[in-house]
């Protein structure tokens, strides 16, 4: 029997704390331009209507009903818990992530499933993102975090590993860093050198 990893920090004890989540890491990075209209402008992006949003909701809820021991086995965990809440004031990061996991050595490691296709290699988005995950297991629960992993479950279950290190940590907090500097100055950002992404994106119209 999997047993459970005691739960961390509580919504009550970090909402008075301003925060950002991973979700907005993702965001910042496909153009940081979303950080100025979701967080200064307070334009809601009306997710509710994108089909891929709702298809990886739907992904997120059968996967945890299905093969629950597939992957903890693949990974060899010991323990593991479902939707923990994160948050760390020092970090200004909070979140909940998919799954955190005790492995056999003792130490912990988040999981996070991803609707988007596999493509040879992790996106830059998804790692940093598991990254932050992962500092925040770190300091949540005061074990050892030196790996998380990403669930592709999009075309079967692709599960891939993302170490853990020093300069990838400090790639993660440089973004952190760069998105409170678009909150707290409310300066409009360059908005990303990658044009394709703009003819899906919600805020093209107003756009400049």
């Amino acid at each position: 029997m999997v047993e459970p990893i005691k739960a961390a920090l509580s919504r009550d004890d970090t909402e008075a704390t301003p925060m950002i989540t991973p979700s907005e890491v993702i965001e910042y990075i496909y153009c940081p331009r979303f950080i100025y209209f979701m967080r200064c402008l307070e334009i809601p992006q009306h997710e509710d209507n994108r089909y891929k949003v709702l298809k990886g909701r739907e992904v997120h809820k059968r996967r945890t009903n299905e093969n629950r021991e597939y992957l903890r086995k693949k990974i060899g965990a010991t323990g593991r818990s479902l939707n923990v809440y994160l948050a760390s004031p020092e970090m200004k990061v909070r979140g909940i992530v998919d799954e955190v996991l005790t492995l056999e050595d003792g130490s912990l490691a988040p999981l996070d499933y991803k609707y988007t296709p596999y493509r040879d290699m992790a996106f830059r988005t998804h790692r940093i993102q598991i990254v932050l995950y992962s500092l925040l297991v770190r300091k949540s629960y005061d074990r050892p975090v030196t790996r998380g992993f990403l669930a592709y479950v999009r075309e079967g279950s692709k599960l891939i590993e993302v170490a853990v290190n020093n300069d990838v940590e400090r790639e993660a907090r440089g973004v952190v860093d760069k998105i409170f500097s678009i909150v707290e100055t409310c300066c409009l950002p360059a908005r990303t050198k990658y044009r394709v992404r703009c003819h899906d994106c919600c805020y093209r119209n107003i756009c400049v």
